[in-house]
Parts: structure tokens; sequence; C-alpha cells
């Protein structure tokens, strides 16, 4: 964990710092706007490096503007070098440019990890490829990027089900499978893995009753149960859901317990969802 400069006073002390390396989502509902209300839901102060600026709402996306990838790592060298960061994560990148320029200066900063120098800041990878609409969100040849790139400096990588077909080619239809997801995960590089079964129901065409999400780190698996709740609104889910376990894991808690406090955090959020335009709502950030 980076040493982090606190102030004290009429204000108290300054919490730990989060870092959102993601998109905007100008409805609102998902990206860093998701896991900055993530971040002060789970006690600690956000800070954002902005990817790229969609143009979405509750219906889908319309359009995605790229920020320039000098401009992306500029923010994350700015923010550690001043108020200094305690766990970062990843959303949108877009483009293998993109990628690069994160990773770059994450490697400068000391976020992630590296074999030259070990275990950094943590560092959580959400392979963000598509928005919950299925409108594309990272460019073709950024995918090769993520599996050479990203996912061996990943503390933790969080996938989709569809996520996990695209990286590794592996359909997940029960736990056997998501085991054999994680362990292709870790064969790229990642220390950990959380294979999330929200999106099992629809993958598998049959009754779910439990929603598990699965951790596998240092050759242990870990389950990790809810009742699967009827509700339409989750937008922002998954971000929602790596953004909780960034926090825990910027106020030092260990990653199963960061994985336990996420859990908590998303099962409230859809528990408490709401409907907002024509489409999906959004989770709702619920207090830690």
């Amino acid at each position: 964990m980076s040493e982090v400069p606190t102030t004290t006073g009429a204000a108290g002390i300054a919490p730990p710092v989060a870092l959102s390396i993601a998109g905007t989502d100008s409805g609102g509902g998902a990206g860093m706007t998701a896991d900055v209300r993530a971040f002060a839901a789970c006690g600690v102060h956000g800070a954002v490096a902005v990817t790229a600026v969609t143009v979405q709402n509750s219906l889908g996306v319309t359009d995605v503007h790229e920020v320039p990838p000098d401009v992306v790592a500029a923010q994350i060298r700015t923010v550690a070098g001043d108020m200094g960061v305690d766990a970062a994560k990843t959303g949108m990148l877009a483009t293998r440019q993109i990628i690069e320029a994160v990773v770059g200066a994450c490697d400068a900063v000391g976020i992630g990890r590296r074999a030259s120098v070990g275990e950094g800041v943590p560092f959580v990878v959400d392979p963000v490829a598509a928005s919950m609409s299925g409108s594309p969100l990272l460019a073709g040849d950024a995918l090769d990027a993520v599996r050479t790139e990203l996912l061996p400096r990943a503390t933790l990588v969080t996938p989709n089900l569809d996520e996990i077909a695209l990286l590794v080619d592996v359909k997940v239809v029960d736990l056997a499978s998501a085991r054999d997801a994680a362990a292709a995960l870790h064969d790229l590089g990642a220390a950990a893995v959380l294979v999330k079964g929200g999106h099992l129901e629809a993958t598998t065409g049959r009754p779910q009753p439990e929603c598990v999400d699965l951790l596998s780190v240092g050759g242990e698996v870990h389950e990790f149960r809810s009742p699967r709740l009827d509700r339409p609104h989750t937008h922002g889910g998954g971000d929602s859901l790596a953004s909780a376990i960034t926090a825990g894991l910027a106020r030092g808690m260990s990653l199963v317990d960061a994985v336990a406090l996420g859990k908590e955090f998303i099962t409230l959020a859809v528990e408490h969802s709401y409907p907002l335009g024509a489409g999906h709502g959004p989770v709702r950030a619920m207090p830690m």
C-alpha cells in the first residue's frame, strides 16, 4: 500500500484513495460514475483517470470519444504523485494504445504487479468489453493487450461470462467450467480471478436460485453465494462490484475479505436498484 498524505484538523483524517481508470457514462449508471459512488459508499476517496467519454443512457451507447492516451497516463501520474493511490481499478479502456499508456503510467507509479519488483499497489482489472446493451466498448486489437499487458499486472481480474469467452474461449455453464476459466486466466498471468455468476442463468437458459461468484487465489477456491434477485435494473452492477472490492483493498483488507465486502455491497445494490429512463436502471450504492 502506498503512503498517502493525511490531513488533520476540522475535516478530520483523509480516507484511503482508490483510483478508477475508466470511461464515463452520461446517464450516470455505469463506468467511472458507478465506481466513484461505490468508493464513497465503501469509505474511500475516489479519484479518476478518464479514458473515454460515452454518449449513453439507460437504453445503450450511441457514441464513444476516446481520450488521448498521453492524457490518460498524465491523469494517473498526477493523482498518484500528489495524493497517492491505495488501490486502483480499470474499467473501459477502449484501445490498445490506451491500455499501453495505462500500463506505462501504472508501472511508473507502482500500481500493479511486475516481475522485476513484485507486488505494488493493488490493481483490479475489470476487462470491460461491451456495454449491458451489447455495444462494443473495446476495440478488437485491444483484447490481446488485455491478455499480455494487463492480466500479468492484475492483483485480481473480474470478468463476466461473456468477457471470459472472449479472453480465454471458455464457456462457463457451471462451477466446474468456472474453475477451468479461472485456471486459463491464471495461465495468462492474473494473480487472482473472480468468475462472476450473475449472467449464468441467461447463458445456460436454466433457472439459477443462487448467484455464485468463484474466487481463485493462491491455489485455493472460495465461493461467494447470494440469492438470485429478480430485478431488471442492474446497470453498472459489474463496475460497482469491482469498485467495492477495490475499496476494500484500499482499506487494507485481505483479498478474500475485500471480495466478501464486494459481494455484500452488490447484493444490496441490486436489491435496492431503481428504474430510471426507458431501459435498465442502475444499481444503488448503499453505505457499507
